[in-house]
């Protein structure tokens, strides 16, 4: 049995010890801090790994009839192996030709728009859900990239799964 230090983990420097997201990741923040995408980073990525796939959702968002549905908050593909992380603000900035980051991508989130998206919340309390998914391919979506498709997609795929629970 693999030690947790040998584990496949996602974590964050932004999420403190009792597991909160700060305001400015939210559309809560003030001014300029507002609605940008947190730091993340990863451990011990599986070996035959060829690209990575994160999905992050709030698990208490209501919806307008009742129940809790996901909400779909980032979708990003295509992140080499290679990487340890994204960094704060990362979401949105789309020029990365050249660099490590050239072929990632940014899925629609349930706004139906790319990139990291934290609305204003009703409530504090919201449990948001930050899934990465070691792959062992590459993901080619086409330009509309959901959640849905990449669920689909990587059926059959996944070498290793982390998650990072942070409440609002």
């Amino acid at each position: 049995m693999a030690n947790a230090s040998d584990e496949f983990r996602l974590v964050s420097s932004c999420i403190n010890h009792e597991g909160r997201l700060p305001r400015k990741y939210t559309g809560e923040g003030q001014g300029a801090q507002k609605g940008i995408s947190p730091p993340i980073e990863w451990y011990n990525v599986p070996n035959e790994t060829k690209s990575l796939a994160l999905i992050v959702e709030d698990n208490d968002a209501t919806d307008p009839n009742g129940p809790l549905v996901p909400w779909t908050l980032w979708v990003v593909i295509n992140i080499p192996p290679t990487l340890k992380g994204l960094p704060e603000g990362f979401s949105g900035k789309e020029d990365h030709t050249g660099d490590d980051y050239a072929s990632i991508k940014e899925g629609n989130n349930d706004l139906k728009v790319p990139g990291w998206c934290c609305p204003t919340m009703p409530s504090t309390g919201h449990r948001f859900e930050f899934k990465l998914y070691a792959l062992d391919d590459e993901l080619n979506l086409g330009n509309k990239v959901t959640k849905d498709k990449v669920l689909d997609a990587i059926d059959g795929h996944v070498l290793g799964e982390a998650v990072l629970t942070a409440i609002y």
